[in-house]
């Protein structure tokens, strides 16, 4: 086969190239993100005693917003609201535990 060395294909390898590098780049810049990410959540399931799951982390997030709702009541001296998003939060984040 021949090979075509004229300006375009020049310019063509070189384009190439730096597109590879920016392409190498952003996958080094995510992949260690997503190592962190992933070792963050291990660490934070271990730490709460709980399997690292999706589904798990879905219902921590739940729960944490009731009892982030109970906080919110007891300031507003509804303590009947209190206790009803206090329950429901510990319901919740205690099913979480192994």
């Amino acid at each position: 086969m021949e090979q075509d060395n004229g300006f375009f294909a020049s310019l063509g390898g070189m384009l190439g190239e730096a597109l590879r590098g920016i392409v190498s780049g952003i996958k080094w810049l995510l992949g260690g993100l997503g190592g962190a990410l992933g070792d963050f959540y291990s660490g934070l399931a271990g730490a709460m005693g709980m399997s690292p799951s999706i589904f798990n982390f879905v219902l921590l997030v739940l729960g944490l917003m009731f009892l982030w709702a109970a906080v919110k009541a007891l300031l507003r001296r509804a303590i009947v609201g209190f206790l009803f998003w206090l329950v429901l939060a510990v319901l919740v984040l205690g099913g979480l535990v192994d």
